[in-house]
């Protein structure tokens, strides 16, 4: 009698070693509890997870495509100081690309697209109140990427992500005192994609995504050390 083999419509999906080991580290330099310089090393990573050296490896190589690690052949692996010029870059790539994405849903989201973002808006309400700062992140991120998906525009949110690793540390500092007004202006994103007022959409996100300019610099004002280079031109 011959064997049946189990057929699965999708493959089973588990968390890696490497995805474990990049997200603990991704968090940790998120929320500077590994400050811009600090030295890691594979061995060091690998003996306080429990882990081999090769998922060490592959999440340090992933954490250098995003920019948090500076790799350097002989020499100490890094984390990388804060761009202020890549800050500024990814928010003129978000800036372009999620005035699209809110045009685009002001035309296609539904009423059950408008329940998953009011669900997302009430656990960030949560967040601010709880003065949660890493859930809120999360959140904002789970927000702008609903966004991208619903309105038929899912890669958009990879395009972003590739891009907003240092421009994600100085959100992440400035949630200590600006997670009302990130909080509130997606409220505004919200009420213009309800009247479908795309105009209105696309000025509260630009809002939104400019208040960046300003954090940035009383951040740095604040923690010089965290940057490298001079500050920089808007753009």
């Amino acid at each position: 009698m011959e064997s049946t083999l189990l057929k699965l419509s999708e493959p089973v999906q588990r968390p890696s070693v490497t995805d474990a080991v990049f997200e603990e580290l991704h968090r940790q330099i998120l929320s500077l509890d590994l400050p811009p310089g600090t030295k890691v090393s594979e061995v060091d990573v690998a003996r306080i997870m429990g882990v081999s050296r090769q998922p060490v490896r592959d999440a340090f190589y992933r954490l250098s495509t995003l920019g948090f690690l500076t790799i350097r052949p002989q020499r100490a692996t890094v984390v990388s100081a804060i761009s202020e010029a890549a800050v500024m870059q990814a928010r003129f790539i978000r800036s372009a690309i999620e005035a699209q994405t809110v045009r685009m849903a002001c035309e296609r989201l539904g009423e059950g697209d408008f329940a998953a973002l009011d669900r997302v808006i009430d656990q960030q309400r949560d967040a601010v109140e709880a003065h949660d700062a890493m859930g809120f992140h999360a959140l904002d991120d789970l927000f702008h990427r609903e966004l991208c998906e619903r309105s038929g525009h899912g890669f958009a949110w990879d395009i972003i992500r590739e891009n907003k690793a240092h421009m994600d540390r100085v959100r992440f500092l400035s949630l200590s005192f600006a997670s009302q007004d990130a909080f509130g202006d997606h409220l505004k994103v919200m009420e213009a994609l309800r009247m479908r007022n795309a105009d209105a959409a696309i000025a509260a996100m630009h809002v939104h995504l400019s208040r960046i300019k300003e954090q940035v610099r009383r951040i740095r004002g604040e923690n010089e050390a965290f940057f490298e280079g001079a500050p920089a031109l808007d753009i």
